[in-house]
């Protein structure tokens, strides 16, 4: 039975044997993948770190890093890029071992070459890469979500993964590293993604509120319910309602909420009777849910109804290399927004966003370019307008020499003022001889007669 061609999927080939490496190239490029090879584990480690395949297979015995150490290495960085293990000494041991610890495949050699493509072609839509997952996947599914980190790219497939069951998940991730982005993710690549998104942020609603808000109220239920309300579950029935910040709800609201994750019904504010829902529950938080737990604020078993499956978003500091391409896509999108030119970063101007800490993560980093696209007078975005607004930002502190020569600056220019540009006053003031002083003025490049007529 010959298999299908595939869309082009990345395949890294690791073998120390070159002719065997370049048999299975061969095979592999014939049923249409594109295949980069490694000769040993190492070779095989540093091609990962420069870009993330849709699948490895490795050798087992090899020197240095042998097969199940490069597994166990991969696995570590990228838990769910599959890996196919080849073997001249396979034994049932070694497969359940392998198997036992993640390893995708065990086949051993000489292998049949249809049984090799079809463990391939299993492996590639694990990784969500075939064709039926392409129209998807390489379309609108992840739409919004800017990345080339092979960090971003391993979460992403998790939750490609993730989307095709009804698992609750909990996203963790400081804030504006855009988890939001993620639940909706999640919901497009779901068998719910002609069913509503319903997005709710637990701390930014009044307390007294947020009940009804989830769950809805009867007509009369408290003073000003003039009509009934469905609330927030039911308007996303038979989709996904995302929770956002859920380790701020209340104690009493999180009671309440077990009870419709468990009972898979809610009942509104004042109501008799309860109302089936069906909804997918995605939840995110910044804080240490953990110690919320121990310190008694967050109900273990909604913890563990919510944390089914759990997603880690990168801080933008640990994906550096995603910043040029989100300042591109963020200052298109910008221009198109304010009917401006589309304006480009000066490369001094990018090297200053790739290296700056973004304590706000990707939400900091469009408040910036949004603020330099409306300051700018020209085509390319400067250096200083950059740097200025990092400095504004009270997360970012600038270097200790910088900050000093800022400061001193600031304080010649302040006396100068006050003296209307007497040297010998503003010396005495700062409690320096006048050929130091002047030293430091030449050091700024101020001349006194700048501030004859100045005025504070």
């Amino acid at each position: 039975m010959s298999l299908p061609m595939t869309h082009s999927a990345d395949i890294l080939l690791v073998d120390d044997d070159p002719d065997l490496l370049k048999l299975i190239s061969l095979r592999l490029t014939s049923a249409g993948y594109r295949v980069r090879t490694a000769d040993s584990g190492e070779t095989a480690l540093a091609s990962l770190a420069v870009a993330r395949p849709a699948a490895v297979i490795t050798d087992m015995r090899m020197p240095g890093i042998d097969g199940l150490q490069l597994f166990d290495a991969i696995h570590r960085q990228h838990p769910a890029l599959p890996v196919i293990i080849l073997t001249a000494h396979g034994t049932i041991p070694d497969a359940v071992s392998a198997t036992q610890r993640g390893v995708f495949g065990f086949l051993t050699k000489p292998f049949d070459s249809q049984e090799l493509l079809q463990k391939v072609a299993a492996a590639v839509r694990l990784a969500g890469d075939v064709p039926e997952a392409k129209q998807q996947s390489s379309g609108e599914w992840r739409a919004g979500i800017i990345t080339r980190s092979p960090r971003m790219e391993d979460l992403l497939r998790q939750a490609r993964l993730v989307a095709d069951s009804d698992a609750s998940v909990l996203i963790f991730g400081e804030s504006g590293t855009g988890k939001e982005l993620l639940a909706q993710a999640i919901h497009r690549a779901s068998r719910r993604a002609t069913r509503p998104f319903i997005a709710v942020n637990c701390g930014a609603i009044p307390e007294p509120l947020l009940e009804s808000e989830l769950f809805g109220h009867a007509r009369g239920a408290f003073s000003g319910a003039v009509q009934a309300h469905k609330g927030l579950f039911l308007a996303a029935d038979g989709g996904t309602i995302f929770l956002d910040e859920i380790g701020d709800m209340p104690l009493a609201l999180q009671v309440k909420l077990l009870r419709v994750l468990q009972e898979d019904e809610v009942r509104p504010v004042g109501a008799t009777q309860s109302v089936p829902v069906d909804v997918r529950v995605i939840s995110a938080t910044h804080r240490d849910l953990d110690a919320q737990r121990t310190a008694g604020q967050f109900r273990e078993d909604l913890y563990y109804r919510l944390n089914v499956v759990s997603l880690k978003l990168p801080s933008l500091s640990e994906r550096r290399e995603d910043i040029p391409l989100l300042a591109t896509h963020f200052l298109r999108k910008l221009a198109e927004r304010y009917k401006k030119p589309v304006p480009s970063l000066a490369p001094d101007a990018m090297a200053l966003l790739i290296a700056a800490p973004w304590p706000g993560n990707v939400r900091q980093l469009l408040n910036l370019l949004e603020q330099a696209l409306a300051l700018t007078t020209t085509s390319v975005i400067p250096a200083t307008l950059v740097q200025g607004a990092l400095r504004e930002d009270a997360g970012v502190l600038a270097p200790f020499e910088e900050a000093r020569k800022q400061f001193e600056r600031d304080y010649l220019v302040r006396l100068l003022k006050i003296t209307g540009g007497n040297v010998t006053q503003a010396a005495t003031l700062a409690k320096r001889n006048r050929t130091e002083f002047y030293k430091l003025l030449q050091r700024h490049r101020l001349e006194p007669a700048m501030f004859k007529d100045a005025k504070l």
